[in-house]
């Protein structure tokens, strides 16, 4: 199977293609539209088809850009693009597995709305420096960087602390996390987060996280 992202790296602008295959997509369809355009003047259905298939392309892109702006936004509730919405069932937080493949939470960090992914592959958990800015998050200078391995190769995160992550039925405090500039504004919830809780697993599609009785947030 080819690798498309080396693929896309040997083009001219290719680190850019790379980070975002959605433009290359789309640059690709708006040409397929345009030389449809033109060679329908002379060869009418097979100048139908290439445009046909341009307009197509656009349409995936399009949206797909709705689906990742829905996940980010998190006054935004649309299931029907693919981000279901998590359920609270007594002490447990359920998450329903996205239309995309992957596990998003809905989160409040220091009190602010957000959504994270949730990946156990991940030591450490991630925010963007957006989502840093509106949590009043600021990188902690004494204790340096990481970096972080991402398709263009390694990136600098910049070291912090989150005072309080909340997610359904579960409130982590004093979360060490980075501040990560390379992740186009995603948020990544990773594996020092899911060691807080009192444990975690994947049923019927589901993830199922149960927090520590120390980690229910106070009501009231």
């Amino acid at each position: 199977m080819p690798d498309v992202a080396a693929f896309l790296r040997s083009l001219p602008q290719g680190d850019t293609f790379a980070a975002h295959p959605l433009l290359a997509v789309a640059l690709a369809a708006l040409f397929l539209s345009i030389m449809g355009g033109a060679l329908a003047r002379r060869m009418p259905t097979a100048g139908g088809l290439v445009r046909g298939a341009g307009t197509f392309g656009l349409v995936v892109v399009l949206v797909l850009t709705a689906i990742d702006f829905a996940r980010m936004n998190p006054d935004l509730a649309l299931p029907q693009l693919g981000v279901p919405e998590q359920v609270i069932d007594g002490e447990e937080t359920h998450v329903p597995l996205s239309g995309d493949g992957h596990y998003w939470i809905e989160a409040r960090v220091n009190g602010h709305p957000t959504r994270f992914l949730v990946d156990t592959g991940a030591s450490l958990t991630a925010i963007s420096p957006e989502t840093a800015a509106a949590a009043g998050i600021e990188a902690q200078q004494g204790l340096g960087t990481v970096r972080l391995e991402t398709a263009n190769g390694t990136a600098p995160a910049y070291l912090t602390q989150i005072d309080k992550l909340e997610t359904g039925t579960i409130a982590a405090r004093d979360l060490r996390a980075v501040i990560a500039p390379t992740m186009n504004g995603m948020n990544v919830l990773g594996m020092n987060f899911m060691s807080q809780l009192e444990s975690w697993q994947v049923k019927d599609g589901t993830l199922i996280l149960v927090p520590h009785k120390a980690q229910l947030p106070v009501t009231g």
